[in-house]
């Protein structure tokens, strides 16, 4: 009888004390609440990304269009089709994102920023001045490129 192999102990991975600031991916790719729908699929095809946050025409995030939303609003108009250009006209960004969002401030600690993604199940936070403004969103990819070995 073989017995199992022995496992080396693997490294604990920490995250370095940083800001927010410091962790973000500044200048995200939004898109205005006011945006149409094609314009959503355009901007989330060419840029080769899942989500986008909605902001508004100060700049402050109002919510998050995504791929999914995109979907669901197609898959709602299925029933009740009308012609490309009309569904244009008519639908905007803010009639199918999701109205949430959550943020946090540029001084904020990595560790409330991992915390606040956990307790929220968020795979993204946004980054907001003290006048609200977009200036950064980090991503769970954002967290783990910073993880080194102690």
């Amino acid at each position: 009888m073989k017995s199992a192999p022995v496992l080396e102990p693997v490294p604990h991975l920490i995250l370095p004390d940083m800001k927010a600031a410091e962790l973000m991916t500044p200048s995200p790719i939004s898109i205005r609440e006011n945006a149409t729908v094609r314009e959503a699929i355009e901007l989330l095809t060419r840029r080769e990304i899942s989500g986008a946050p909605v902001i508004d025409q100060a700049g402050r995030p109002v919510g998050v269009v995504s791929r999914g939303d995109i979907l669901v609003h197609d898959r709602e108009a299925v029933d009740f089709p009308e012609p490309i250009d009309e569904e244009d006209r008519g639908t905007r960004v803010r009639d199918i994102m999701t109205p949430v969002v959550f943020c946090v401030s540029p001084d904020a600690s990595a560790s409330r920023v991992v915390r606040e993604m956990v307790e929220l199940k968020v795979h993204r936070l946004f980054v907001v001045d003290e006048l609200g403004t977009l200036v950064g969103v980090i991503s769970v990819l954002d967290v783990l490129r910073r993880l080194v070995r102690p």
